[in-house]
């Protein structure tokens, strides 16, 4: 039985009959994505204000190519006409735990709706799907409460800002310190190139994260993902003498720019090709006429968060919320839970090679 067929025979009685508060007179059907709708799906998400990059249907694509998961996407319709989608995929993990998640592997996800009757329609879509699949528990990752009533963890926060039209004005919006690193870079002569290819950003990429002591996925995860959103994706890498030392992999959905698979090497750091790569970012989506500069997730109390703080960005709290089937708890697979510490620390030594060879297996159910 397909993936979609399953869907269906679970979701066909999810109807929700009182519309009148949409104005609606006709019932909202769920129903599963299948390849005829996506053009209709991604039309819903980029008229809806609060889509974001990951609900594209393109994502679905990507995430069961690079990793195997399951694809669980749910839209509501009425009268022929999509009201809500539900990005949703269900990941096994001999480790971590069955799930069903919206999305892994994205900041954002989680339903966006016309009204609340669609909202609704697909909440308990996706209850009634994590009951008869049997998973311990279902995530929705919102930038805001839309689930009262599931449990919450604000772990993660996300960082975003207007871009200025003025150049000028966008540097001097850097706190003094950090503008200063950014004149450093230029001091030394960075240059940037726009690649056509991932290699170099995997590279680096990779070995960022194995000095952060976190499992790189697949080379073929990110070409998966340039192929799929083609001109929506752009690689930005910077060379200092010759050599890359920061490269990064950007998202641009509608008027955002979203630098998401980024890092730099040990070079990196004495030429602060960090702080110029994300300044470059910021001229490169101006000039593209971007005006919000979304600086992605990070958990509190890491570097990572510190340097999106230096940069002058306010942290907005992620709200991830968490409807639990079979499981007691919320799930904590974060790094910085204490007991991977070890695994963390082991990581951190190994080679950089043998970490891109058995990285893919386990960072697969780590999105």
């Amino acid at each position: 039985m397909s993936a979609a067929t399953e869907v269906t025979r679970i979701v066909r009685d999810v109807r929700h009959e009182s519309l009148a508060a949409a104005g609606q007179t006709a019932p909202c059907m769920v129903k599963p994505l299948v390849p005829s709708d996506r053009e209709r799906w991604n039309g819903y998400v980029h008229d809806h204000p609060d889509a974001t990059f990951f609900h594209l249907a393109e994502w679905e694509t990507v995430l069961v190519k690079a990793f195997g998961h399951r694809s669980r996407y749910l839209y509501a319709q009425s009268n022929g006409r999509i009201i809500g989608v539900l990005p949703l995929i269900e990941v096994r993990s001999p480790f971590f735990g069955h799930a069903l998640i919206s999305t892994p592997f994205c900041v954002y996800g989680g339903i966006i709706a016309d009204g609340e009757n669609g909202h609704r329609a697909l909440e308990r879509a996706a209850c009634d799907l994590g009951r008869q699949l049997g998973v311990d528990y279902i995530e929705m990752r919102n930038r805001k409460p839309r689930h009262p009533g599931w449990l919450a963890k604000d772990l993660y926060v996300t960082f975003r800002r207007r871009i200025d039209a003025d150049a000028e004005r966008n540097l001097l919006a850097i706190p003094r310190k950090q503008r200063a690193m950014v004149r450093k870079g230029l001091q030394k002569q960075l240059k940037v190139q726009i690649d056509p290819g991932i290699d170099r950003v995997y590279d680096i990429y990779s070995e960022s994260l194995r000095n952060l002591g976190t499992p790189v996925f697949s080379r073929a995860y990110m070409a998966l993902l340039t192929h799929a959103f083609g001109e929506q994706c752009e690689i930005l890498t910077v060379i200092h003498e010759g050599v890359p030392v920061a490269s990064v992999l950007s998202f641009y959905f509608r008027e955002e720019v979203l630098p998401y698979y980024g890092g730099g090497t040990t070079a990196a750091r004495s030429v602060a090709g960090n702080d110029f790569m994300y300044w470059q970012v910021m001229e490169r989506a101006r000039e593209r006429g971007a005006v919000i500069f979304d600086f992605g997730r990070s958990k509190r109390g890491t570097g990572s968060f510190d340097f999106k703080t230096h940069w002058g960005f306010e942290p907005e709290p992620l709200q991830y919320e968490y409807f639990l089937v079979k499981a007691r708890e919320i799930p904590n697979l974060s790094p910085t839970n204490a007991k991977y510490a070890r695994l963390v620390e082991a990581w951190r030594r190994l080679p950089v090679p043998l970490t891109r060879l058995i990285g893919p297996p386990i960072a697969k159910y780590l999105g």
